[in-house]
């Protein structure tokens, strides 16, 4: 299994903090969100390489956090963006990816900008569980968040039978984070996606595409997570995060 993290993006909502320093190298709790996102993995040995989605600007920086993490099975790829308004989107950041790499294989895909305090192995057990495309989902009863995330409505077997990313009208109470792990043959259909007029921006847009392709699974989170949007939620995090502990 492969994993890309997403983490082009220019987090304009945290500056001055991240005005000339990339979101997901920024520090929670005495370590960078993507090594705590990548540390966690690693006890699993399931992903045999990690490749970080950065935009042209902060391409250094993850170059240089490279060369500290010391480890030969990372890539980093720049998607030749400069700042907000030339950004490519999510769903084409992970294109660009699976076309450079000529990638063929399982992948698991993850926002470079959360952190978890439960372990993301039990995410994959239930992928291999399923044997196809999975996402994960979380239950919420604030209306402005499921209009903000992509909403999602299931089965009594967890499969996604409709997914509509920032609904002006919410269609459940099931919010999707940026989690998912294609599924070896739905990972081909990135491109076909596209070409057909699929949305790119948000990086839910592929799967809210998908389901009328191939069976989506929707994982309900064991634990909580910790999305870092604004200088006010990275400075409540860094108090109250504390690891993994599921």
């Amino acid at each position: 299994m492969k994993c890309i993290i997403l983490a082009a993006g220019y987090a304009t909502r945290l500056y001055p903090l991240t005005e000339n320093f990339p979101k997901p190298l920024l520090e929670i709790n005495g370590k960078s969100i993507i090594d705590w996102l990548i540390d966690d993995l690693e006890e699993s040995k399931k992903i045999d390489e990690y490749i970080i989605i950065s935009n042209h600007k902060f391409i250094d920086h993850f170059n240089n956090w490279k060369d500290n993490k010391k480890m030969d099975n990372i890539t980093i790829i720049d998607d030749g963006t400069t700042d907000n308004d030339n950004r490519l989107g999510a769903v084409k950041d992970i294109a660009l990816a699976i076309d450079s790499l000529k990638i063929d294989d399982d992948l698991l895909v993850l926002a470079g900008d959360n952190v978890l305090d439960f372990s993301l192995n039990s995410f994959i057990n239930y992928f291999e569980e399923k044997k196809h495309t999975c996402i994960m989902r979380y239950f919420t009863e604030d209306e402005k968040r499921l209009q903000k995330s992509a909403n999602l409505s299931i089965d009594e077997d967890d499969k996604v039978i409709e997914m509509i990313e920032k609904p002006e009208k919410p269609i459940s109470n099931w919010c999707c984070p940026a989690f998912y792990i294609y599924e070896k043959e739905d990972v081909k259909k990135v491109g076909e996606a596209l070409a057909s007029g699929c949305g790119y921006d948000a990086p839910g847009s592929f799967i809210c595409w998908l389901i009328n392709k191939s069976p989506v699974y929707a994982y309900l989170m064991p634990g909580k997570r910790y999305d870092i949007g604004t200088l006010e939620t990275y400075n409540e995090v860094n108090k109250e995060y504390k690891g993994i502990i599921n």
